[in-house]
């Protein structure tokens, strides 16, 4: 899933919705995302725009196993910039940076 930084928050919620005929599939308030009407697990999220964010994800991975896929980047040595956590809207994931230092969020449902 594609992560948008936004500077039109409001205005890209409107497309979203409006014109894509989305559904907000999750609201967090700095980061909502949009699920497609035919096809639920085709998402998109936008997030407000902030320079004060240090590390954010480019895209989402939604995987099986975050636990296992976590011990294999930990064994390949890759950068890994936000620990394996368990968050409160019910994700497990950890962010880790790819060859051409795109931040990935790594994810399962809890």
């Amino acid at each position: 899933m594609p992560h948008i930084v936004s500077e039109r928050f409001d205005d890209s919620r409107e497309f979203y919705t409006g014109f894509l005929g989305f559904t907000e599939a999750m609201d967090m308030g700095r980061i909502v995302t949009f699920a497609s009407p035919t096809n639920p697990t085709a998402q998109v999220s936008i997030v407000a725009h902030d320079d004060s964010s240090q590390m954010r994800p480019t895209i989402t991975v939604e995987v099986g196993d975050v636990d296992a896929v976590h011990a294999d980047a930990v064994r390949r040595g890759l950068r890994i910039v936000y620990p394996l956590s368990d968050e409160p809207w019910g994700v497990r994931r950890f962010f880790v940076v790819d060859p051409d230092g795109v931040v990935i969020n790594v994810m399962s449902h809890r």
